[in-house]
């Protein structure tokens, strides 16, 4: 993400958000609609301290994993937090830089069998580690520590942190550039660097080996596979001008692609350079300009059941100015971009749960859940 999460003042919203009626000014603002009829977000929780993430295994309905900046990973069950964190490394997790912190959880496939999972924080070093765990069912195993994955970070933003397991069953991990402005290393046009770089991990093997499965990403925040579908959508913040949502098809997820970060930002070229001709060249599916926010949050396709007017579109966000939008992909192109009718400043991250109901994270510590 973009500066310190807190560096943005939110409006304090409780319950239901009222209807909010937006002006245009995105590059793609000729395909935007009215927001999609009926949508409304219900408050679950609140209270968090800075919570970045959520997610929850496929085979633990009623629950809610909520992951927090400064070192927890808590428990929503039933609508009600859980007292007793799932997981607590705060002694581990360095966060005195504005984009530092735990910054994800992701659950292995066979999670209700074998009981792992994984995170990706910072350390006391502000250097990215990607560790395993197992737990009892109930909490982490401390003891049961296995780290798979360590990068060492030059500056304190652009961590990326983002850990989905794809649809082949590997971990793929989400890493930004290395940070500072305008990517002074070029890390991420760069194949010898895992900097600015979606990875791949074999996690069932004893010593996973990282594989680059793209590259010419700035800061990949928040990436997901559409659960029914399989494409792969990344939000990946820009520089100074543009926000970008990328698309990747399943027959296509897995092969090299270069997603053109700092050879462009968005669609604009950014550096005169000739890009890495590693991978094929993925332009953005849709982008919008800074003069509706700062910083992309990616979210997800909705696949529950609660909203069925939402069904197959894929939300997303920005941190700063709280806009959440909606579109979906036809053809490999953005049809139907809608603007929602609700807006959450501190938009930190979106959520699914076991039943691929659509949630919402703020970093003042509030969760809400899409509804009709």
């Amino acid at each position: 993400m973009r500066a310190a999460f807190g560096g943005v003042a939110a409006a304090v919203f409780i319950g239901v958000l009222p209807l909010v009626v937006f002006g245009c000014g995105s590059e793609d603002s000729s395909a935007q609609r009215s927001a999609t009829p009926g949508l409304k977000l219900r408050l679950v929780v609140s209270g968090l301290a800075q919570p970045l993430h959520l997610t929850a295994p496929r085979s633990e309905r009623g629950r809610l994993y909520v992951v927090e900046k400064d070192g927890r990973i808590l428990v929503v069950q039933n609508g009600r937090l859980r007292g007793e964190p799932f997981l607590d490394i705060r002694s581990l997790v360095g966060s005195a830089g504005g984009e530092q912190g735990l910054l994800s959880v992701a659950f292995h496939p066979g999670y209700a069998q074998n009981h792992r999972f994984y995170v990706d924080y910072t350390d006391n070093r502000g250097d990215t580690r990607v560790v395993e765990y197992r737990s009892n069912g109930t909490r982490a195993l401390p003891d049961s520590r296995r780290e798979l994955l360590f990068v060492d970070q030059p500056f304190s933003n652009h961590n990326g942190g983002q850990l989905t397991f794809a649809p082949n069953g590997r971990l793929w991990v989400g890493m930004g550039d290395g940070g500072g402005g305008g990517d002074p290393f070029n890390n991420a046009q760069n194949m010898e660097s895992r900097l600015g770089k979606l990875l791949e991990l074999n996690v069932n093997a004893d010593r996973p080996r990282p594989r680059v499965v793209a590259l010419g990403l700035r800061n990949p925040w928040r990436f997901s596979f559409d659960r029914r579908t399989r494409d792969l959508y990344v939000g990946d913040v820009g520089q100074s001008a543009y926000e970008e949502v990328d698309y990747v098809p399943r027959r296509l997820v897995g092969r090299l692609a270069n997603y053109g970060w700092d050879v462009f930002e968005g669609r604009a070229p950014y550096e005169p350079k000739r890009r890495n001709r590693a991978g094929r060249l993925v332009r953005p599916v849709t982008v919008y300009s800074h003069a509706l926010g700062c910083s992309v949050t990616g979210g997800f396709v909705y696949r529950g059941s609660a909203v069925p007017a939402a069904r197959g579109r894929y939300f997303y966000g920005d941190y700063c100015s709280g806009i959440v939008w909606s579109l979906r992909v036809v053809g490999g192109r953005a049809r139907q971009l809608r603007r929602e009718p609700f807006r959450l400043p501190l938009l930190s991250s979106f959520g699914e749960d076991a039943r691929g109901e659509l949630y919402l994270v703020t970093l003042n510590g509030r969760i809400y859940r899409l509804v009709r």
